[in-house]
C-alpha cells in the first residue's frame, strides 16, 4: 500500500512527463480523426478525377492513334517541365533576381510553396546550408516580434483597465489625483484576451489580403482566404501561389503589398499559435489534475483501510512525524481525513528512508530552480493566469507577460 501512495507522490512530481504523454496521445487521436475526415471528404473526388483522366487519355489515344505508352512518356516529360517552372501560360521567370528573392523568402519563412525548387546539385547543396541559418534567424525574428507584440498588448490593456477603474469611481479619494502611484501591482493581461486580440488581428489581415488577391489573381474570395491561412501558417501547399503572373497592373505596388501582407500575416499567426498553445497547456493541466485527484482518492481509500489494521500507517501523511510534511504536501491530492502520528509512536527505518528520499528529491528540485533563476519573483502569481514556464517562444512570451505587471 505504501507503494501506491508513493506512486501518487511521484505522479505529482512528474507533472511535466504526464503532460507530455497526454499531449502526445491527444495529438495522435487528433491526427487519426483528421485523416478520417479528410479521407471521407476528398477520396470520392479523387476517384472521380482518376476516372475522368483515364477516359480522357483513352479517348485521346484512340482519336490521334497514339499508344498509351508513348502518351504517358510525353506526360512524364511535361511533368518534369512543370517542375522546372515551365507552364503553358506566360509566367514570370523563376530564377531572375526577383524570382529568386521570392523563393528564398519562402525558404527562410518555412512556407515552402514548392512552385520553385533547385534542380542543380550545387543549388540543392547550397539550399541545405542557406536554409539552416536562414530558418534559425527567421524563427528568432518571430520570437522577438512576439515579445514586442505581447508587450504592446499588455501595456495597452493595462492602460485601458486603469482608465476604466479611474472612471468607475472605485478608487480612494486621495489616489484619484495621483493614479500613477497607485497603478495595478501584480496585474497581468488574461491569456484569453490576448488570444482574442491576436485572432481578430489575424482575421482582419486575412480578409484585407483576400480582398486584394481575389481581383488581382482572379481567385474566388474563399480560395483567397484559404491561400492566406495556408501561407500565413507556413503550411505552404503550393496549389495557390501569389505574384506568379508575368505582368500585373500596378505590378510594383502589388508585389510590395504582397510581401507586407505575408510578413504581417505570418508574424500574427505565429503569435496566435503560441498563445493557443498556452491555452492547450492549461487544458492539459486541468485534465492531469482531475486524473491525479482521482488516482489519489483511490490511494487514500486504500491507506484508510490499511490504517484500521495497523497503528503505524506506512505511506500515509502521518509517516512524516516530527520531520514534518514534505513541501508538496499542500497539493490537490492531500486529504484532511488522514490521521496524524502521535508523539509517542515509533517510525520504522523504511518509512524514514522513504520520507527522506521524497524530501531530498524536492530539495534538489528547489535548488535546481534557484540555480537556473526560476521561478522568477515577478512570475510568482503567473500560474493563475496561465503564463508560466515555457521554452523558446513560449518562454519569451511568458516572461514578457509577467514583466508587464510593473508600471512602464
Amino acid at each position: 500500500m505504501s507503494g501506491s501512495v508513493l506512486s501518487c507522490r511521484s505522479l505529482h512530481l512528474n507533472e511535466d512527463n504526464g503532460r507530455f504523454a497526454l499531449l502526445a496521445l491527444l495529438i495522435v487521436l487528433y491526427l487519426l480523426c483528421g485523416a478520417a475526415v479528410f479521407s471521407a471528404i476528398e477520396r470520392p473526388s479523387e476517384l472521380r478525377a482518376h476516372g475522368r483522366w483515364n477516359g480522357t487519355l483513352l479517348n485521346f489515344s484512340e482519336t490521334f492513334n497514339i499508344s498509351l505508352r508513348d502518351l504517358n512518356s510525353f506526360l512524364r516529360e511535361y511533368e518534369a517541365a512543370i517542375a522546372a517552372g515551365i507552364r503553358a501560360d506566360a509566367l514570370r521567370p523563376r530564377w531572375d533576381f526577383t524570382g529568386a528573392f521570392y523563393f528564398v523568402g519562402t525558404v527562410v519563412s518555412t512556407i515552402g510553396f514548392g512552385m520553385t525548387t533547385p534542380v542543380t546539385v550545387s543549388g540543392k547543396v547550397f539550399l541545405i546550408f542557406y536554409g539552416l541559418l536562414g530558418c534559425a534567424a527567421t524563427i528568432l525574428f518571430f520570437n522577438l516580434f512576439l515579445e514586442r507584440i505581447i508587450t504592446l498588448l499588455a501595456v495597452v490593456m493595462k492602460a485601458v483597465r486603469e482608465r476604466r477603474i479611474r472612471n468607475s469611481g472605485l478608487l480612494p479619494p486621495g489616489i484619484r489625483h495621483d493614479f500613477s502611484a497607485y497603478s495595478l501591482p501584480g496585474w497581468k493581461p488574461s491569456v484569453y484576451h490576448v488570444m482574442l486580440i491576436l485572432g481578430l488581428s489575424a482575421i482582419t489581415i486575412s480578409c484585407c489580403a483576400s480582398a486584394m488577391y481575389s481581383p488581382v489573381e482572379g481567385w474566388a474570395y474563399l480560395d483567397s482566404l484559404y491561400f492566406c491561412f495556408v501561407t500565413f501558417s507556413t503550411i505552404g501547399f503550393g496549389d495557390f501561389v501569389s505574384s506568379q503572373s508575368a505582368v500585373y497592373e500596378y505590378q510594383s505596388l502589388y508585389r510590395v503589398a504582397n510581401f507586407l501582407f505575408m510578413l504581417m500575416g505570418v508574424c500574427c499567426i505565429y503569435s496566435l499559435f503560441n498563445v493557443i498553445s498556452i491555452v492547450i497547456k492549461q487544458v492539459l493541466n486541468w485534465m492531469l489534475e482531475k486524473m491525479s485527484c482521482l488516482f489519489c482518492q483511490r490511494c487514500n481509500k486504500a491507506s484508510a483501510l490499511l490504517g484500521r489494521r495497523n497503528a503505524i500507517r506506512p505511506g500515509s501523511k502521518g509517516r512524516h512525524g516530527r520531520f514534518g510534511p514534505p513541501p508538496d504536501s499542500d497539493g490537490p491530492c492531500d486529504s484532511d481525513n488522514e490521521g496524524r502520528r502521535l508523539s509517542g509512536e515509533m517510525i520504522s527505518m523504511k518509512d524514514l528512508a522513504a520520507s527522506n528520499k521524497v524530501s531530498l528529491a524536492i530539495m534538489q528540485k528547489q535548488l535546481s530552480e534557484s540555480a537556473n533563476g526560476y521561478p522568477r519573483t515577478v512570475c510568482g502569481s503567473s500560474r493563475q493566469n496561465g503564463f508560466s514556464g515555457g521554452v523558446g517562444a513560449l518562454g519569451i512570451m511568458n516572461n514578457r507577460l509577467a514583466e508587464t505587471s510593473n508600471s512602464r
